[in-house]
């Protein structure tokens, strides 16, 4: 079989996949930092004392910090791997790539002083002010230049499966960009603008484009990280090619339109909220599917997972995965909704999401990449990544379990009415209710952060006194049309 001639002096940009890994490492640090300090703030009112700290200004921080600062990062610099890798072509334009890890910092820092300042827009997933937004742009523009740039010179004819998810991310986060942030600014104010929607409109193109943050930034994008990283990890081709094409356009096909189930019992029209709710339902079959084609991909690996923390991260992320998915659907059902939205139920429904799917297996993911950007085989200390496992596991569980208990009570003592018709609780019987339910989750949230702390550790142990690498770019077989993924480099 003839193969295709590649230049012999031709290396993988390993680069900027080792700036993001880090700097990915670094905002997890500090946007869970933000986060165990909003969940004390709710515990005890009184570290509310100074104004850019307060809960208001922390929380929309801690949101941008976590998704785009940690998640991001890690999209970033996980994508520019696994598209040279399974392209087998170095990643185009070296200088547009390097813009866009400068650029994210850029905006990141941005935020980081613009959103305790009270300077943002207040609208989910699109807080950030206009000139902010513009950068935002260039970088993403930048970022899909690079991406489908390299796409369209690999040497390989097939595009691995883990592309179509990255490539689908970044496209619908660029019509949310878009779309959810049109604004006009205010004459003779640098930093202010106003949604250019108005009312129920503004409402619906919120949740209509501003879900796709769920379900293309948190959600599609990572099942690039699993669809690479899971088999690679486990040594093992993916339990079916089939079902993740099928699980790729069934979800990219669905998820757009789920966003209304946000607003129901809103003023938006009834059939617009049915629309949401149908299709949130639809969602969970692909959903699990993907699921189940993750986790049997261990067949004939599963032996692994007893002495592979790094693939304990994957599986367990996997669950979560499922787990979110069911109880997304399972809140978008109208009766279910007016139990549990604007309930403590839907921030741990929120965090089986963040937590348990997207910071679990990006933690194996980068655990996995780390080392052979410096030339390794595996993490410094293996130990360290077994106890960052369990006590990130057990924060997760706690977190979550303690705000289940929350939302519930709290749905079921706001809807408790006397014969009369008045309420049976006030709000603040609801809120002394929940106190020791808000400590466990403080307690939970602050494991998993120490968890990070150990793995920034670890990290550092594995770097020090190792050379980068950059491997040269091997020359691929010309009728290779479906890579195995096990053996996708």
């Amino acid at each position: 079989m003839r193969t295709l001639n590649a230049s012999e002096t031709e290396t993988f940009n390993y680069k900027v996949v080792r700036q993001f890994a880090i700097m990915s490492v670094v905002w997890g640090i500090v946007g869970m930092l933000v986060g165990v300090i909003i969940a004390a703030q709710l515990v005890w009112p009184s570290l509310n004392f100074v104004d850019f700290l307060g809960y208001g200004r922390l929380r929309p921080l801690h949101t941008n910090a976590v998704i785009f600062a940690f998640g991001g990062s890690a999209l970033f610099g996980t994508s520019y791997y696994v598209v040279q890798r399974t392209c087998h072509t170095r990643l185009f334009a070296s200088g547009l790539a390097a813009f866009t890890f400068w650029g994210w910092q850029v905006v990141i820092v941005l935020a980081a002083i613009t959103l305790p300042a009270g300077m943002t827009s207040s609208k989910e997933y699109a807080e950030l002010e206009w000139p902010i937004d513009i950068l935002i742009t260039l970088v993403w523009v930048a970022y899909a230049i690079v991406f489908f740039g390299t796409i369209a010179k690999r040497r390989v004819k097939h595009i691995y499966v883990a592309n179509w998810f990255y490539g689908s991310f970044i496209l619908t986060i660029a019509m949310l960009h878009i779309f959810n942030n049109i604004e006009m600014p205010v004459m003779g104010e640098w930093f202010k603008s106003y949604s250019a929607y108005a009312g129920v409109q503004d409402a619906m193109v919120q949740w209509w484009y501003g879900h796709n943050a769920v379900g293309f930034f948190l959600t599609t994008s990572f099942l690039g990280m699993m669809y690479y990283y899971v088999p690679k990890q486990a040594g093992r081709p993916i339990f079916s090619y089939r079902l993740s094409i099928v699980h790729f356009w069934a979800l990219a096909f669905t998820y757009m339109w789920a966003g209304p189930h946000h607003l129901l019992y809103t003023s938006l029209p009834d059939w617009t909220q049915s629309l949401g709710m149908a299709f949130s339902l639809i969602l969970l079959a692909p959903s699990w599917g993907g699921m189940i084609n993750g986790i049997m991909t261990l067949s004939g690996a599963w032996h692994k997972l007893r002495t592979d923390p790094v693939l304990k991260f994957m599986v367990v992320a996997l669950s979560f995965y499922g787990m979110s998915t069911f109880e997304g659907s399972m809140m978008s059902i109208r009766t279910v909704n007016a139990l549990s939205h604007y309930t403590e139920w839907t921030v741990a429904h929120v965090h089986s999401g963040a937590l348990g799917w997207v910071a679990m297996i990006t933690f194996g993911s980068l655990y996995y990449m780390i080392p052979r950007l410096w030339g390794r085989s595996e993490m410094a200390s293996k130990g360290l990544v077994e106890f960052h496992f369990w006590i990130a596991t057990i924060g997760v569980v706690l977190y979550i379990a303690s705000m289940w208990v929350a939302g519930v009570m709290e749905g079921l003592m706001w809807r408790a009415v006397e014969v009369d018709g008045t309420m049976t609780y006030s709000f603040v019987q609801a809120l002394e209710a929940k106190k020791p339910l808000l400590m466990i989750r403080l307690l939970g949230g602050t494991m998993f952060l120490t968890g990070v702390v150990i793995m920034f550790v670890n990290v550092l142990m594995t770097i020090k006194g190792h050379k980068v690498v950059n491997p040269t770019v091997p020359a691929p077989q010309e009728r290779e049309i479906q890579p195995a993924p096990a053996a996708a480099v």
